[in-house]
């Protein structure tokens, strides 16, 4: 699997809190599983398998989805896992799974892996994996439809919203793979060094017959037990190339294209896809067949270890997205910089963190109400060296049209007085867009506030902001409006503005009774712009009302008029961002970034 394990191994507190706060709560749909890893499970390093732990990662959550539905389920899909640590022989494997959110006819179940030392008592997480179930058929052909899950503690609401981004992605993953290639995006470099191997060399191909140790209940081969013959081919073809024994990082988000069963001959072929500076990828494709009939492609997987030209580039494409999935998914919120280079190639991940970034915000517990007039109400969150506040009022708008009218940028000066400019960069595609958003200078020239020498020359301030808007998924899910920083290069700052930037800030709006919405608009703020909004959390003033006030009055005016095809934004090509690098038109229209209280 992964490194060594090293000094950081015992959970963090406040991953240790969380869970002694929410172990009360139990998941109906949760499994646990706890093996002691023996000399069987290991490789020649006796270290436990990866396609041990898969069978048993794939077991587990399967177990966990049949207790949800009620039925037989079988693996869909995986997303990427990456292997953190190692587990040696004599030590246990913890695997908990349940499941995340119910769709349609399919499910999310997360997976944790920890690893325990009995004799130390130290615990470490192994991998964090997503699997996607969906029930099988009825007798007579009919799908089974899936009852929702209902979020208890705050960690699974936060699982169950951010579970419908995810979805998105797994959807457009093979997509990202093929508009690389056809873009041009990825550079052949000279490969033909003195001690390069042919990739045929390393090619493998191995034949396995599905018994029924193999199958599960249902006599369809262990979506497990597949992943654990590809892994062994993969490891020989990696093998073969650095003539040792090579680690198991990383495999990518990988489908089962259909079903395999007990007497099946499955062919596993592997080969080494490109080799980096560290690390080689990996390329398994599995097929069923019987003794008549043609192959059937089972699953592809590609996978990354450390130590034909077509498939040199489409390996250096994986690998250009899986460095964009960890930069931009796994980066915490209280990294710097806020902001995060834009480019067609990573716009999916950057959409999906500005989207989940917001939810995990709303889903926070531990609001705290600081100031109210008229049912208007200011909430503020302090954690660590962030402080977020949320405003929030209902008004007699329904949600539908309430998000059209909000995500409509460009009619934002009608009720917002504070922003003076908000250009569009580019329409993205229906639901992202590029913005480039001038706010007047915060100076006000009051006690209290900052006295920067270009803030009292009243010097404006400039945003580039990837504005990501979401219908609801299901029933109960709000309407969202997610705003974040990002850098372009046809965008640099400039002296004639100081460039700010957004970590976190947007709308989310929620249907109530009564063809009413209740409206909540969310940002964070680091300390350096507490100032701002230190009289409203204190009470000393009410600007936060006054102008969401005339946000509610803008909504209310336009109840009906409004229609999403009164105006539509223009459609700047990739080709245009990219390669245009002229100064930003000004148009008049406004966007509030959310950082002073009184500019929503």
């Amino acid at each position: 699997m992964s490194s060594r394990v090293s000094g950081g191994l015992v959970k963090d507190e406040e991953e240790e809190e969380e869970e002694e706060k929410e172990g009360e709560s139990m998941n109906p749909t949760e499994v646990k599983m706890s093996q002691i890893v023996m000399p069987c499970h290991s490789n020649p390093r006796q270290e436990l398998s990866v396609g041990q732990l898969l069978k048993w990662i794939d077991s587990t959550a399967c177990l966990s989805a049949e207790r949800h539905a009620g039925s037989p389920c079988v693996t869909a899909s995986m997303d990427d896992i990456h292997f953190e640590h190692t587990i040696s022989v004599g030590q246990v494997v913890n695997i908990k799974a349940k499941v995340n959110r119910a769709f349609n006819t399919s499910m999310e179940v997360g997976i944790q892996v920890s690893c325990e030392d009995l004799f130390t008592d130290r615990h470490w997480r192994v991998c964090h994996a997503y699997a996607t179930f969906v029930t099988q058929r009825t007798n007579n052909g009919k799908k089974i439809t899936l009852k929702p899950i209902v979020p208890q503690t705050q960690k699974e609401q936060v699982e169950y919203s951010i579970a419908a981004e995810r979805r998105r992605v797994r959807m457009v993953h093979d997509d990202i793979i093929r508009d690389l290639l056809s873009h041009g995006s990825i550079q052949l470099v000279n490969s033909a060094v003195g001690n390069a191997v042919a990739a045929e060399k390393t090619k493998v191909e191995s034949v396995e017959l599905v018994l029924p140790p193999h199958a599960n209940h249902q006599v369809n081969t262990f979506g497990g037990q597949i992943m654990a013959w590809m892994v062994n081919v993969a490891t020989i073809a990696a093998s073969r190339l650095c003539q040792a024994h090579p680690t198991l990082r990383t495999i990518d988000m990988f489908t089962f294209r259909g079903p395999s069963q007990v007497g099946d001959n499955l062919l596993l072929r592997s080969i080494v896809n490109n080799a980096f500076k560290n690390s080689m990828e990996v390329g398994v494709r599995a097929e069923a067949y019987q003794e008549e009939g043609p192959n059937r492609h089972i699953n592809s997987a590609f996978m990354t270890f450390e130590e034909g030209e077509r498939r040199f580039q489409e390996a250096i494409a994986r690998k250009k997205i899986r460095l964009d999935r960890k930069y931009i998914i796994s980066r915490t919120q209280s990294e710097v910089p806020l902001s995060v280079p834009w480019d067609p190639t990573n716009q999916v991940y950057l959409s999906y963190n500005n989207v989940s970034a917001l939810k995990i915000l709303a889903a926070r517990n531990n609001w705290r109400l600081s100031s109210e007039k008229d049912k208007v109400c200011l909430y503020t969150l302090e954690e660590k060296s962030m402080l977020s506040f949320r405003v929030e009022s209902e008004v007699d708008v329904p949600a539908h049209r309430a998000f059209g009218l909000l995500a409509e940028l460009s009619r934002r000066p009608s009720w917002d007085t504070h922003y003076q400019k908000c250009e569009l960069i580019q329409r993205v595609d229906d639901d992202d867009f590029l913005y480039r958003v001038v706010t007047p200078s915060v100076y006000h020239g009051a006690v209290g506030y900052p006295t920067s020498i270009n803030q009292a020359e009243g010097i404006h301030q400039d945003f580039i902001l990837l504005a990501s808007k979401r219908k609801p998924c299901s029933s109960g899910d709000p309407y969202v409006i997610a705003l974040r920083s990002v850098t372009l290069p046809t965008h640099p700052p400039t002296e004639e503005y100081n460039r700010g930037e957004v970590l976190c800030a947007g709308f989310t709006i929620l249907e109530t009774k009564n063809n009413m919405s209740l409206i909540r608009y969310y940002s964070q703020a680091s300390p350096e712009v507490l100032p701002y909004i230190s009289t409203d959390i204190a009470g000393l003033s009410f600007s936060f009302y006054q102008t969401f006030c005339s946000c509610s009055q803008y909504l209310t005016r336009n109840r009906v008029q409004f229609t999403s095809e009164e105006q539509t934004e223009p459609n700047l090509s990739v080709q245009q961002i990219t390669n245009n690098a002229d100064p930003p038109r000004e148009n008049g229209d406004a966007l509030s970034v959310g950082l002073p209280s009184t500019q929503l």
